[in-house]
Order: C-alpha cells, then structure tokens, then sequence
C-alpha cells in the first residue's frame, strides 16, 4: 500500500536568519510512504500529521535537513510497517519569487 499526505501546512519556527528565529512562518509538508498491510496494520494519516506538526514546532529547527532527519526517525519509530518514505518540507514565503523545498 501506499500513503500520500498533501500540503499539510502550518507555521511554525524554523530557519537561521534572524527573523527566521522570531516569526513563525509557513511550511507545507508532503509525504509518501509505502507500508506492508495485513491483519489490520494500517497507517493512521491523522497521526502522522500530529507527529510531523509536533516534531516540526517542538524541534524550532534551523535547517531543513534537521527537520526532515527528526521527522524520518519520529514516524518510522511510531509506524514499524513503513517500508519506504518520503518527505518533503516547503518553505513558500522565504524568498519573493521563489519556494524553496528539501526532501529525504
């Protein structure tokens, strides 16, 4: 089976730049995960978009790449069945003419 969470967005804390450090600001995360379903071992979309809204505003992250590490380790930890994962972090508003995205 397959997962896939679109645009989960909210605002929260992360970057290196001052203000960045001061005002929440949006991200928007995407994920798709493949998982062995059998006996009822499902994935709970709700709960991995608490998990990545609570790692992402608890960690207050300077880097991306951070984020993305924490969040990996945060789901797989919770969900033993994920085979493959894939996550994406945007940041739409830190440039003028551009969105800028990481992805593990």
């Amino acid at each position: 089976m397959k997962i896939e969470i679109e645009d989960l967005t909210f605002n929260t804390i992360i970057g290196l730049l001052d203000f960045e450090r001061k005002i929440k600001q949006k991200v928007i995360v995407n994920l798709t995960a493949t998982y062995n379903y059998k006996d009822g071992n499902f994935i709970d979309y709700v709960k991995i978009c608490d998990i990545i809204k609570e790692t992402t505003k608890k960690g207050e992250f300077e880097l991306l790449e951070d984020a993305l590490l924490a969040n990996k380790k945060a789901i797989l930890k919770e969900f033993s069945n994920i085979e493959t994962i894939s996550i994406k972090i945007t940041k739409p508003d830190i440039l003028k003419d551009a969105k800028v995205s990481l992805t593990i």
